[in-house]
């Protein structure tokens, strides 16, 4: 029998709002559910709502973006911590034993058969909305993620409002650079901080932007300042105006 992660009272994975622009709003880690036979990874609640358990306030942006730019949201409901969907298959953080500093049980020796059913019921699923998304006369992919100020496991203080990330030179985030550097409150601003797009780290933009030519970004917005409706709505407002100016 084919062992199942997800059961009948399991969410979808899968989040899609469709939108009537080209634009393509991703949110990888928009949520932190856990399958119900997963038992909580072995976790607190106080654990998975940390930022190794999903992107806090990632996918209230997009939704708040969404209506300004007609776009599109996809976004995955599960925590990063059963499957991190903004990596490739091989990644050692796709499933980790370890993020953070916090050690979690339910990644601990899993096999092949069990990385491989994670992979089809979740990683699977969200990137073929993606890929449907896109191939519905897409005109830009943005990724949406939030990270944390100050990382329990070295501690360097990360003082960016906002990162940029992009590797392959493209009208959106050239755009975005020059647009977005000159908000003052959004000063400094991060370009390819606090992470850089790479081959054996990131998916989404690789697979559905970078191999399509389509103008992308990967957008990370520190947590902190979206840490209320408000400060949602701000910084939608600014990204939202940025993104809609652009020529791409």
């Amino acid at each position: 029998m084919r062992y199942q992660v997800l059961g009948t009272m399991d969410p979808d994975p899968v989040f899609c709002q469709p939108g009537d622009s080209g634009i393509v709003l991703t949110v990888e880690h928009a949520g932190r559910a856990v399958p119900a036979r997963l038992a909580g990874l072995g976790l607190p609640e106080d654990e998975l709502a940390r930022h190794i358990g999903w992107d806090p306030g990632a996918f209230d942006l997009a939704r708040a973006m969404a209506p300004g730019l007609k776009a599109t949201v996809v976004a995955q409901r599960y925590s990063r911590l059963v499957i991190d969907c903004n990596r490739p298959w091989g990644a050692p953080d796709l499933m980790p034993e370890i993020s953070d500093a916090t050690v979690i049980p339910g990644n601990a020796g899993l096999s092949d058969a069990d990385r491989k059913a994670r992979w089809e019921a979740i990683h699977t699923p969200f990137h073929a909305a993606v890929d449907q998304a896109c191939a519905k006369g897409a005109t830009a992919l943005v990724a949406l993620h939030s990270y944390d100020p100050q990382r329990r496991g070295d501690g360097a203080l990360r003082p960016w409002p906002v990162g940029l990330l992009w590797r392959k030179a493209n009208p959106l985030a050239e755009h975005l650079a020059e647009s977005l550097g000159r908000v003052e409150w959004l000063a400094p601003l991060g370009i390819n901080l606090p992470y850089e797009i790479e081959e054996d780290g990131d998916y989404t933009i690789p697979v559905h932007a970078e191999a399509r030519g389509l103008p992308h970004v990967l957008i990370e917005v520190r947590n902190d300042y979206l840490q209320d409706a408000a400060a949602v709505e701000r910084m939608a407002a600014v990204l939202s105006e940025a993104i809609s100016k652009g020529s791409y």
